[in-house]
């Protein structure tokens, strides 16, 4: 049996279904990517490293993300995050304002922009990575035909709250509207909490950072 296999439930602190955070203020941070021409989203999304099927049409503006899909722990800063760092932080540091972790990560850090009338195919995240950081979405533009499922629990996520997701079950988001819907999207753990047993094999075997 590979080491993968034998990969155990995930992060006890991860929620299992949706967790309101509360809310964000998005104003700078929303008036600054509306102003993103159609032009750089076509750019950066050609160059994301985040390439699934199940995305579809959805776009992506990348400003963090892992080294490795085995391991949380190393990541680096993509070429926006030096340009928007400063409007990004404080939406950031609002959303996980909860959490109380003293040496809180951010590994992944995205826009993801869904036009209208597409869809994210159900889906889960299942790569090592993805199983110890909370899955945090921050709406900054949505529309009242916006319909997400995380942990079998369907709803419409309002802009400018900020929302811990599973990313562990199926998921999936329809964009039913006539406009785009456009989430920040990050990842956040705690540096303190204690690395699980199984992380040490996969790093040994070579697939970890």
């Amino acid at each position: 049996m590979s080491v993968a296999a034998d990969l155990p439930a995930a992060n006890p602190r991860k929620t299992t279904g949706i967790r309101p955070l509360g809310p964000v203020d998005t104003a700078a941070l929303l008036a600054a990517v509306q102003t993103i021409p159609e032009a750089i989203w076509d750019a950066q999304n050609a160059a994301k490293p985040n390439k699934f099927d199940v995305l579809g049409n959805t776009r992506h503006i990348v400003f963090r993300f892992i080294d490795s899909p085995h391991d949380w722990r190393g990541s680096y800063d993509c070429p926006p995050w030096a340009v928007w760092r400063l409007l990004l932080e404080p939406v950031l540091a609002q959303a996980v304002r909860d959490y109380g972790y003293a040496q809180g990560v951010f590994p992944r850090v995205m826009l993801a922009r869904l036009p209208a009338g597409e869809a994210i195919l159900p889906h889960i995240d299942a790569n090592p990575a993805a199983k110890w950081p909370h899955k945090i979405h921050v709406p900054l533009t949505t529309n009242a035909q916006v319909v997400c499922s995380f942990g079998g629990i369907e709803r419409h996520l309002p802009v400018a709250e900020a929302f811990e997701v599973n990313n562990l079950g199926p998921h999936w988001v329809h964009n039913g509207g006539e406009t785009d819907r456009i989430h920040l999207i990050f990842e956040y753990y705690d540096a303190e909490q204690p690395d699980p047993e199984w992380l040490a094999p996969l790093v040994q075997a070579g697939m970890g950072g």
